[in-house]
This record gives structure tokens, C-alpha cells and sequence, in this order.
């Protein structure tokens, strides 16, 4: 039986600072926004089979934002993030 992607992986939960427009009153402001961060394991879990071991070869530690609405501090309006902010893969030092 394949594993899925959350055996490779640990998640645990973070907020970042992050400076957005708001699109009615113009005002720029920081926000704190919600990201899971997913880690690879240091090991491939057990049960896996060839093509599970292939996969976690190639896996990179990335992270998903779980906001996708944030509301101005200013006018109290909600507004969307930018989806082509909602994934960032980490750098592997």
C-alpha cells in the first residue's frame, strides 16, 4: 500500500509578518499570517515500497499558508491575499 505525503513529512504550525495593501482604503499594513511548515523526515517511513522511496528522494521542505482572507485594521475590510503567495518552498542549508 502507498504512503501518503503527510508520512513524509512533520507539520507544525507558524505565523509570519506580512505587508499587504488594502484594496479599499490604500493603506499598507503588516499582518500575521498562518503557515504550516512541512518538514521531510530524516528517515523514509516504514512500509514503503520503490515508488514511495523515489518520491521522498526528491521531497524539498515547503511551507502552505492556511489564510487566504485577512481584515484591514484600518476600514475593518476583508480581503484576499494574493494566491501566488499560498506556497514557498524553504532553502536547504
Amino acid at each position: 500500500m502507498a504512503l501518503e505525503e503527510r508520512d513524509f513529512f512533520h507539520e507544525e504550525s507558524e505565523q509570519r509578518p506580512a505587508t499587504f495593501t488594502c484594496p479599499r482604503c490604500k493603506r499598507a499594513a503588516e499582518y500575521q499570517v498562518r503557515w504550516v511548515r512541512r518538514t521531510r523526515k530524516e528517515r523514509l517511513p516504514p512500509g514503503a515500497d520503490e515508488r514511495d522511496r523515489a518520491l521522498f528522494a526528491k521531497l524539498r521542505d515547503y511551507m502552505i499558508r492556511v489564510d487566504d482572507v485577512i481584515v484591514c485594521g484600518t476600514c475593518r475590510h476583508r480581503f484576499e491575499i494574493p494566491s501566488h503567495h499560498s506556497l514557498a518552498f524553504l532553502q536547504q542549508a
